[in-house]
Order: structure tokens, then C-alpha cells, then sequence
């Protein structure tokens, strides 16, 4: 005689299996429901405007203005660099990670933080204490930071009447000094801890002052008249 099944107990269903795939599926069903949908590739950004402003304006006109042969004679900007020293760190040395915060906003790349070279006893510095940051721009960076500080920052200045067209060296750079780093959109002015100032040196390959104004003049630099 065949013995009977043990009485199942009450409130206890049996487990149910796990159903077997389809015979009549596809064979990549299965993989292309599991497979990770690939993002499109992000669109490149767009070219500086003031590159392009260079290549298509100011490069005929200053070939005209003084005679180049080659386009490689005409001066370029070479590289921007943005500099600010911040003494109160004597002091408190979170200063210094505010000031780097703020110019890491306003260039838009990470500075580096710049240490005394020798000790002054009167300044209470030592050698190699920090003492300021700074920061070197160059190709597209170079071009944004120079179209922010031309047409958005420098015409925020409090009275202003135009930049001084005698801060040359005499071999084609330009240093400009800022009170404020508040005129730079970026900087929000409720959640800085002090103002401060910073030094801007544009250098370029120009071999006179002459052809580096004629330069910082063609990209509108608001000189005084």
C-alpha cells in the first residue's frame, strides 16, 4: 500500500518555486533588460569669447596698426596671474581658508597658498608661515576670467574712472590692483568675513608697452583717457 502525505499544519503555506524562464523567450531578453542604458556623451563647451574675438578682430587690426608680417608677430596674452596676501593670519589662521575660498570662486580653479620666505620679527612672521595665496590662469580659463573682470567686475567699481595706462614694465605686462573682492558676481557679499584686496598681473608677449596696450585696448580694457 502507497503511504499517504503528513498532514500539513495549519497557518504554514507551502514555499512556492521559482518560476523557470520562458522556453519560447529570446536569449538576449534577459541580458538586455539588465544592461546599463549608456548616458549620451556630454556636449564640449563652447570656446572663449574673447579667443574668438582675437583670432577674428584683434589679430587684423594689430597686424595693420604696426606692420607684422606673420600673424605669429602679433602679442598674445600669455597667462593671468591673480595674487593676494592676507597678513591676518598672524592671528587666525582660518583668514586664510576664507581667502583661498574666495579666489577659488572668483578664478574658478584652486590656488596655492603662499608661505614668508624669511622671518620679521616686527610682523611676527616666520619663514615659511603662510601668508597669502595665489593663482596662474591660462587658455580658456585665462580668456573667461579676463571677459569677467572687463565687462562685469572692473565697471562694479565704486567711483570708477577707468585703470591707469601706465602700469606697464616696460616689457609688455600689466599689473592692476583691486581694493575690493566684492565686485566679482561670484563673491556673496553677506557671507564674506572681510574685504580684500588682490593684485591682477596680465602677462603678455608683447615686446613694448606701446603693442600691450594696443592689445589690452582691443579687448576693451577701459583705460583712461
Amino acid at each position: 500500500m502507497a503511504k499517504e502525505p503528513p498532514p500539513q499544519k495549519e497557518g504554514k503555506k507551502p514555499a512556492s518555486k521559482p518560476e523557470a524562464p520562458r522556453k519560447d523567450a529570446p536569449k538576449g531578453a534577459k541580458a538586455e533588460a539588465t544592461a546599463p542604458v549608456k548616458a549620451a556623451p556630454a556636449a564640449p563647451p563652447p570656446p572663449p569669447r574673447l579667443r574668438e574675438h582675437y583670432r577674428d578682430k584683434v589679430v587684423p587690426e594689430l597686424m595693420q596698426k604696426f606692420g607684422y608680417k606673420t600673424v605669429m608677430q602679433v602679442p598674445r596674452i600669455r597667462k593671468i596671474t591673480i595674487n593676494m596676501g592676507v597678513g591676518e593670519t598672524v592671528n587666525d589662521k582660518k583668514v586664510l581658508d576664507n581667502a583661498v575660498g574666495d579666489m577659488a570662486k572668483i578664478a574658478g580653479q584652486k590656488p596655492v597658498v603662499t608661505k614668508a620666505r624669511r622671518s620679521i620679527a616686527n610682523f611676527k612672521v616666520r619663514a615659511g608661515f603662510p601668508v597669502g595665496c595665489m593663482v596662474t590662469l591660462r587658455g580658456a580659463q585665462m580668456y573667461e576670467f579676463l571677459d569677467r573682470l572687463v565687462n562685469i567686475a572692473i565697471p562694479r567699481i565704486r567711483d570708477f574712472r577707468g585703470v591707469s595706462n601706465r602700469a606697464f614694465d616696460g616689457r609688455g605686462n600689466y599689473s592692476l590692483g583691486i581694493k575690493e573682492q566684492i565686485i566679482f558676481p561670484e563673491i556673496e557679499y553677506d557671507k564674506i568675513d572681510a574685504l580684500r584686496g588682490m593684485n591682477i598681473a596680465i602677462n603678455t608677449t608683447a615686446r613694448t608697452d606701446d603693442e600691450a596696450r594696443a592689445l589690452l585696448a582691443a579687448f576693451r580694457f577701459p583705460f583712461k583717457q
